[in-house]
């Protein structure tokens, strides 16, 4: 096929608009938590990992964090084992654990590598339990209004994070690896204990000082309306997020995803994404455009650059 002038004048114009983003980011650490539910699809996982590719090529320090609820419930399922959920978190029981470290671990951690295998992507399987990445504690009771009353929460063999050690993934990113890391973690007794992935991938960007923290959804990013997909957020700060909170427009899984946004934030990382994984290219479209696909998270909207007021990256 023929290329037609006009199709190379776009793709000059592109790189032009992307070459600014490319100096930036060049040596920096990109965060990048992929939910479960992306990655029970093979083609979605492939997209992901070219795109993971192109970012690595370019010079960034790549980290990818993953979930595997949705793969846990449907085996706890299947052995009959009750899932019960307060505010998106799972409470984990000893037998629900051990599903957990089955499919998170094994079966998810294991597919992700596989595709970036297929991208040629370094990619490198660990989890919080490795090297003392993690460190963790047994998260106590907690009081939680549930259905309007207070009710005493035991969430079980969930963690909550104490420290994170960022040279085991630095020696990794030094060693041009890219550490696909999975949410798992131990006590000094070494109890395995299960973390929101949300709240490991928050951890991790703190701990690296990572230049930007990306959570890939299921939707296209924060919506004001959640029955319709056109009411997109392109950019929020922390009180943003906070009055979105307090109209009831984030609940369930995405409460998770929010307090980590605003941990990371407050934390030190610049900026934090959440981005659509269906889209096609979503990814590297946040990231290189002015416009982005998704939305973008700052600590505080006069931080940004009058080009971000569009959407950007």
């Amino acid at each position: 096929m023929v290329n037609r002038p006009y199709d190379r004048e776009l793709v000059i114009a592109a790189l032009r608009q992307a070459l600014p983003y490319i100096r930036l980011y060049r040596g920096r650490v990109f965060v990048v938590k992929a939910g479960g539910a992306m990655c029970a699809d093979q083609a979605v996982l492939r997209d992901l990992a070219q795109q993971l590719g192109v970012l690595c090529e370019l010079g960034i320090r790549v980290v990818i964090v993953h979930g595997g609820g949705p793969q846990t419930t449907s085996i706890s399922e299947k052995l009959g084992l009750q899932t019960t959920f307060v505010e998106g978190r799972r409470v984990t029981s000893p037998e629900t654990l051990d599903v957990a470290v089955m499919t998170i671990s094994g079966t998810v951690n294991t597919a992700i590598l596989a595709a970036c295998r297929s991208a040629q992507v370094a990619g490198i399987g660990v989890s919080g339990v490795d090297a003392g990445l993690v460190k963790a504690v047994r998260r106590p009771p907690q009081q939680k209004t549930v259905n309007g009353e207070t009710v005493t929460v035991d969430y079980g063999l969930v963690g909550d994070v104490v420290s994170v050690d960022p040279g085991v993934v630095n020696r990794l990113l030094d060693a041009g690896f890219v550490p696909v890391v999975s949410p798992l973690a131990a006590d000094d007794h070494g109890q395995v204990l299960n973390i929101n992935a949300d709240t490991v991938a928050s951890s991790l960007a703190r701990a690296l000082g990572a230049e930007k923290l990306i959570f890939l959804t299921d939707t296209t990013g924060l919506l004001e309306d959640r029955k319709n997909p056109g009411s997109l957020v392109s950019y929020t700060d922390v009180a943003g997020l906070e009055a979105l909170q307090a109209r009831g427009v984030i609940d369930g899984g995405m409460l998770p995803k929010v307090k980590a946004a605003k941990e990371a934030l407050v934390g030190g990382v610049k900026r934090v994404h959440m981005v659509g994984y269906q889209g096609a290219s979503s990814l590297l479209i946040e990231i290189f455009t002015n416009e982005g696909a998704g939305t973008l998270i700052v600590r505080d909207t006069a931080d940004l650059a009058p080009a971000e007021h569009g959407g950007a990256s």
